[in-house]
């Protein structure tokens, strides 16, 4: 299988993501600002579950551009982060429509750690595929950010059962530190 499949299949597996989050933004039952008030621990969740999705989707296509060759080993891994990005959609509506109580931001912590986990074994897999003298290794270096990225998600799963907004705040800050795609990979990508 050449990459550009796997790319394509990618793509759409997110975009179906998307869109079954954005199904779960229901009209309101009213035509009131305090209708539309309601509806709004649902959108912020939506909100920050979209930031989210969109940031793997930017990240993986980086990624799997400077990847050079597909093996099973990458079509699993790939496959295995897939599951956990489909659960996102889940747990982003549990979390909104219980208004951010303390379990649903737990399981919404733990619906963004294994993502990152099974990004950072697709990493592996690529790395170990493609080569360790290709410059994907190079740039992904230790992966601090990947590392820090963890333990800002076991914080906030920790933290939703004492407060829950800080857990979510941990969230936010996670979300934020991935907004530009990963710079590494950019380099990787503009030196081929």
């Amino acid at each position: 299988m050449n990459k550009e499949r796997l790319t394509a299949f990618s793509d759409g597996v997110i975009a179906i993501i998307i869109t079954i989050m954005v199904l779960e933004l229901h009209v309101p039952h009213g035509a009131t600002w305090q209708a539309l008030a309601g509806l709004l621990p649902t959108f912020l969740s939506y909100v920050l579950s979209f930031v989210f999705v969109g940031i793997y989707w930017n990240n993986h296509h980086h990624l799997l551009h400077a990847c050079r060759r597909v093996n099973g080993a990458i079509l699993w891994a790939n496959m295995h982060l897939l599951f956990w990005l489909s659960l996102i959609p889940f747990s982003t509506g549990w979390m909104g429509e219980n208004d951010f109580a303390e379990l649903p931001v737990a399981l919404y912590g733990f619906s963004m750690l294994t993502p990152a986990v099974a990004y950072f074994i697709l990493q592996g897999c690529i790395v170990r595929a493609n080569g360790a003298d290709h410059g994907l290794a190079d740039a992904l270096g230790r992966d601090v950010k990947g590392k820090i990225s963890v333990v800002i998600c076991l914080a906030g799963i920790g933290l939703a059962f004492v407060n829950h907004w800080v857990a979510c705040g941990a969230y936010v800050l996670l979300a934020s530190l991935w907004l530009i795609p990963d710079r590494r990979i950019e380099r990787v990508v503009g030196g081929e």
